[in-house]
């Protein structure tokens, strides 16, 4: 079962705590505006880089709208790693982006 967040429940959460986010969109579309501390891990290449990531940490994935995080959550989960989906995705993101 999939762990999941709303993008309200996560942009509260984001104001209050130091999040570790994971923005698995292509790289032109992080670049045209993402949440200031989200890193790119991109999709495509995440199968590549996760190798990279700390399996002692959370992360909360986010996309453009859900599709494409929640097949990052499936393969991270799947690799042991402590990860939640972010719901609706940068479309409905209410925050700043950079």
């Amino acid at each position: 079962m999939i762990n999941n967040i709303s993008i309200q429940d996560f942009h509260d959460k984001y104001n209050n705590e130091t999040l570790n986010i994971l923005d698995v969109r292509k790289i032109h579309e992080y670049e045209a505006g993402h949440i200031p501390t989200a890193q790119n891990f991109p999709l495509n290449t995440l199968v590549l880089d996760f190798s990279k990531l700390d399996k002692n940490q959370k992360y909360y994935v986010i996309c453009q709208a859900g599709g494409r995080s929640a097949k990052a959550y499936d393969f991270l989960d799947a690799q042991g790693f402590n990860v939640i989906n972010v719901e609706g995705g940068m479309n409905n993101w209410p925050g700043e982006t950079k």
